[in-house]
């Protein structure tokens, strides 16, 4: 059957029409016709740049392209060596091979699925230039140790904090501990947005009119100077719907955190039973972009939940070493600790309009599941 309680929220922007047009209306009939670069953008850069506490955010038009400008604006290229860890989406380690430096795997923590220090501090050569610690799921990555290996060793940190907006570490938000972070705004991160659109966080000067220039293809808008640059430019048309929506944020972060403590007290006995293992979020600052559990029975769980029109989600089944287009990069390694996760993980639905009700419908469902089988 069909999930009546899907994975992803259904028609994510229906409510959001008459924001939307005005957005449009107002980017449309503005004076200056201004449609990339304009009041919008600047607007939703001061936003952000306030709310994560750092000097400086330039908007562009995909975190993808957010972490591609960093890179580029380092100089990173041909002969360096990024370390990027061994699980999560595929653009943390294709935008390393795409300005022709290396990619160098370490494998995760196997409780917080996220870059192992330990594992970054083995990896490091002289040909290290920067760590690229990602956030997932609901843990942010281990951030005080990689910025401290990171300063020992002269490297810089480019955070990908693409699903980590709003979240915080020791009082400081995601995107913000890093050389450089980057949020993304795709549809269904945590503020996700009309299209795509991504920013780079930075309290380093140079970095941000690096980016800046880049992004316009090299072009400065002042001098007419070219050199070359990449097109990654963030519309006013998106950026303005996303200053529209700001006073939603905090809601939806606020929700997704009560969703997230709704499922780890509900599912303590299966969890105390060992049977399946609960993500671990923090007590003191939590956050949740995704809720995924770990459990060897994944396969049949998903298919039990599936029948009771429950949709769930297996992220990153295959380790970042182990795709074909990165496999040359690590050869005959082995990265256990993200290979249990991407074995073992499933996602259940944590979007911000699930009732008590669907909550505990979906949380029963799995207590039922391991109580057939293993009774």
């Amino acid at each position: 059957m069909s999930a009546t309680l899907p994975f992803f929220p259904p028609a994510v922007f229906d409510r959001h029409r008459e924001m939307t047009l005005r957005a449009i209306f107002d980017v449309g009939t503005g004076p200056d016709q201004r449609f990339f670069g304009g009041d919008a953008v600047a607007e939703l850069e001061r936003r952000i740049a306030a709310a994560a506490g750092v000097r400086h955010a330039v908007a562009c038009a995909n975190a993808t392209g957010g972490l591609a400008l960093v890179l580029d604006a380092w100089g990173i290229t041909a002969g360096d060596e990024v370390i990027v860890p061994a699980y999560g989406c595929q653009p943390v380690v294709d935008t390393v091979v795409e300005q022709g430096a290396t990619p160098v795997f370490a494998d995760v923590d196997p409780r917080t699925f996220t870059i192992d220090p330990a594992a970054v501090a083995a990896a490091v050569t002289p040909r290290t230039a920067a760590i690229l610690p990602a956030h997932v799921f609901a843990t942010m990555a281990d951030m005080p140790a990689l910025v401290d290996l990171a300063r020992r060793h002269g490297l810089r940190v480019l955070e990908d904090a693409a699903v980590a907006q709003g979240a915080t570490l020791a009082g400081r938000a995601a995107g913000a501990w890093g050389d450089a972070g980057v949020y993304s705004f795709s549809q269904f991160k945590p503020f996700g947005a009309i299209g795509e659109g991504g920013i780079v966080l930075t309290d380093d000067e140079p970095t941000a009119i690096r980016c800046r220039r880049l992004r316009r293809a090299g072009t400065d808008d002042d001098t007419g100077d070219g050199a070359v640059g990449r097109h990654s430019r963030m519309d006013e048309v998106l950026a303005r719907f996303l200053s529209l929506r700001w006073a939603e944020l905090d809601r939806r972060l606020s929700r997704k955190r009560e969703i997230a403590a709704f499922y780890q007290h509900r599912l303590r006995p299966v969890a105390e039973a060992g049977v399946v293992t609960l993500p671990l979020i923090p007590d003191s600052e939590p956050w949740c972009h995704v809720y995924a559990i770990m459990t060897d029975r994944r396969d049949e769980l998903r298919a039990h939940l599936a029948a009771r029109g429950i949709g769930s989600h297996i992220y990153y089944p295959v380790t970042l070493p182990m795709q074909p287009a990165f496999a040359a990069y690590a050869s005959g390694m082995t990265f256990p600790h993200a290979e249990a996760v991407a074995r073992d993980n499933l996602a259940l639905p944590v979007w911000p309009e699930l009732s008590e009700n669907d909550l505990a419908y979906i949380s029963d469902s799995i207590i039922e599941f391991f109580g057939r089988h293993t009774a």
